[in-house]
């Protein structure tokens, strides 16, 4: 019986494993092999499985990547900053807001990644060939204004945790070191490097984990209100619904649906391998939200118990932390929001660069030189010097820095959400990979949930700045 070549020196080597036997040539016939034929036809079903379930978690690995790193750039600056005021103001009765919005977001994902695979083209791309110049331009806009604010959140953030340790004055050299990392990274770099460092980055997120364990929460509890939560505790109920606002609008980001398409893009993913794409996609979407989940419980079982309700910053929040859960609690909380800023420092610009470039037909990638990718280059630029600039001149203001974002990817999120949803359904561009039936009320549901919550968080927060209590 003849033996496949690529299975002739595996084969090999399971057979001297076997029989002692050392040094087994690869063998092209089962006759050559120190075993009765039987034993042999079994050994040889037994490697053929064994090698294509090694194949599989190859290929699965080799996609791996896009899904969590665009989720888990959620868990910026400006999220963890929601989720630590959501543990410190109603303690464990957030969290089931946590698990809906898992839903909302593994579906707003999963339809960029699936348009990605299939047409190889950036979210920005489709929007300009289908919809025009002006809805592109409008919409470029308001993204370039979105991700600036969310850039500079990301340098805020950067500052808020190294001020804990280094002082006011370390934003003069650990801001542009930070910078200059960053911008090596992406414009020196290739996209397989920048995939491996976010990915590793990614793993720094379960210091969460280990902070809200070193805070010795009541699990029991924590299960109980994650479902059942006790809202005729929750007063007054307008400021809990604000709060719900802000944690789905931390949750699920403009610029997030644009980086998630330009990776799939950029990564080279086919058709044949969207099965794993997606796994990755989901699997992010529930990953980032499993870290949300013990950042509000590490707030919710110190600062809400110790009557620590009102968090104006997040140094603040891992400050609080030092007395109540030991100093290790805060520094794993304070390297957590580093890590967090410059993951989002990295991915927020990047995704405002694909955009640009994608709307005007310029050329766009990871490590791509500045002859090669002007436009791609400059604007990933821009927003880095300019960010680092506005955190250097308002070091005082950091609160308002983070928060910013989530008023403006307010206006921008509906928008973007109704444009997926009509590029998704579009059978010239998508085929047979247009949204079923029932995935279409999942994510029309969720988009007009998103487009009230969004609007509700606009005009409030506006009423907020002109009426101040």
């Amino acid at each position: 019986m003849p033996i496949p070549v690529l299975l002739q020196t595996h084969l090999s080597r399971l057979v001297g494993r076997l029989t002692g036997a050392k040094h087994l040539a690869p063998c092209s016939d089962l006759s050559c092999l120190p075993i009765t034929p039987s034993e042999s036809e079994m050994m040889l079903r037994k490697s053929a499985r064994r090698l294509m379930r090694q194949s599989r978690i190859w290929v699965f690995f080799s996609i791996l990547g896009p899904g969590i790193i665009a989720a888990n750039a959620d868990n910026d600056a400006s999220g963890i900053f929601g989720y630590s005021q959501a543990g410190a103001q109603y303690q464990y009765s957030m969290i089931w807001v946590l698990i809906l919005s898992t839903i909302a977001l593994g579906v707003a994902q999963e339809m960029c990644a699936r348009m990605g695979v299939v047409t190889g083209k950036g979210l920005a791309d489709l929007i300009r060939e289908e919809f025009g110049v002006k809805i592109t331009l409008f919409a470029m806009t308001v993204l370039l204004i979105a991700n600036f604010a969310t850039t500079v959140s990301e340098f805020a953030g950067i500052l808020a945790a190294v001020q804990l340790y280094l002082g006011d004055r370390a934003r003069f050299w650990v801001l542009p070191l930070v910078a200059v990392g960053v911008w090596l990274l992406v414009a020196r770099g290739s996209y397989k490097k920048l995939e491996r460092v976010l990915l590793g980055a990614s793993t720094i997120y379960l210091l969460y984990i280990l902070s809200a364990v070193l805070a010795h929460p009541n699990w029991a509890q924590v299960v109980k209100q994650s479902f059942l939560p006790d809202m005729s505790s929750i007063k007054p109920i307008h400021a809990y619904i604000l709060m719900i606002i802000s944690v789905v609008g931390t949750t699920i980001t403009p610029w997030g649906q644009f980086y998630i398409q330009s990776s799939v893009r950029d990564k080279g993913i086919r058709v044949e391998a969207y099965r794993n794409t997606r796994i990755d996609v989901l699997f992010g979407a529930f990953f980032t939200n499993f870290i949300a989940f013990f950042i509000v419980v590490s707030c919710g079982a110190t600062l809400y118990t110790h009557g620590v309700r009102d968090i104006q910053d997040i140094s603040q929040a891992a400050q609080a932390l030092r007395p109540l859960a030991g100093p290790l609690a805060t520094g794993l909380f304070a390297l957590g929001l580093f890590n967090a800023s410059c993951f989002g420092a990295i991915t927020v610009p990047l995704s405002s660069a694909y955009a640009v470039s994608e709307a005007l037909g310029w050329e766009s990638g990871v490590g791509r030189r500045a002859r090669e990718a002007p436009l791609f280059i400059s604007t990933f630029t821009f927003l880095i010097i300019a960010s680092v600039l506005v955190v250097m001149r308002f070091p005082d203001h950091l609160a308002m820095l983070i928060i910013l974002p989530n008023i403006v990817g307010a206006v921008l999120l509906p928008i973007i959400l109704v444009l997926m949803l009509r590029l998704v359904n579009n059978r010239r561009l998508m085929g047979n990979f247009i949204n079923t039936r029932s995935f279409n009320i999942v994510a029309w549901t969720t988009t007009i949930v998103l487009i009230a919550l969004s609007a509700i968080l606009f005009v409030t927060t506006i009423q907020q700045i002109l009426h101040p209590l």
